[in-house]
């Protein structure tokens, strides 16, 4: 039976970037205006109220499926991770938390290491001493831990089981992946100016 994987792109919300939170709104309103950003936490909204339905959706027995998510740390301690965000309203964690009870398998997807070289490109981009990566930078470390996240599922998904990929925009973890998983496409409505944002930061 050939491997499936449902490829779910997502927006993060700022409850889900922790110590980045007031990084990440600078960089936003600096792009887009306070209106913008307050456009885009709406969108965002809206955007996971589709993914719920459509993961609920599935005709899966979550029993069988395997759950990968974009910045959780491959560290034995994702559900710990899970619940800490899921406690202060990240809703890509409460649906995560759901799945598990529903008996999914929670997985650690990423590299720590790139993982952190990754925060410290994000902590840099929202100063104003001209110490931005360079873009050619930021490309290279998305492909690395792009091709880290395929190899990890590769190694984790079994030929009986489903996954369930929750990533940001940005990534292309799919073109990574060997032959033998089928891969899913899970698209939620998102308004075209907010994905526009989305890449641009």
């Amino acid at each position: 039976m050939k491997r499936r994987l449902a490829y779910v792109p997502i927006v993060h919300t700022p409850a889900d970037m922790g110590s980045l939170q007031t990084a990440l709104r600078t960089e936003y309103v600096r792009r887009i205006g306070e209106e913008g950003w307050h456009r885009h936490l709406q969108a965002i909204g809206e955007m996971w109220s589709e993914i719920e339905s459509m993961v609920y959706g599935l005709s899966v027995d979550f029993r069988q499926v395997k759950l990968y998510q974009d910045g959780l740390p491959v560290c034995g301690k994702e559900l710990e991770i899970v619940t800490d965000l899921a406690q202060r309203s990240s809703r890509n964690h409460v649906l995560l938390k759901r799945l598990v009870a529903r008996g999914a398998t929670l997985v650690g997807t990423e590299s720590p290491d790139l993982l952190l070289e990754e925060y410290k490109s994000i902590s840099a981009a929202g100063k104003e001493d001209g110490s931005r990566p360079a873009p050619s930078a930021a490309a290279d470390l998305l492909r690395r831990r792009d091709r880290f996240i395929a190899n990890r599922i590769d190694e984790t998904l079994r030929e009986d089981e489903t996954g369930i990929l929750f990533m940001g925009l940005l990534h292309r973890v799919d073109e990574y992946l060997p032959a033998s998983i089928e891969v899913l496409p899970q698209i939620a409505r998102l308004p075209l100016g907010e994905a526009k944002a989305a890449r641009q930061t």
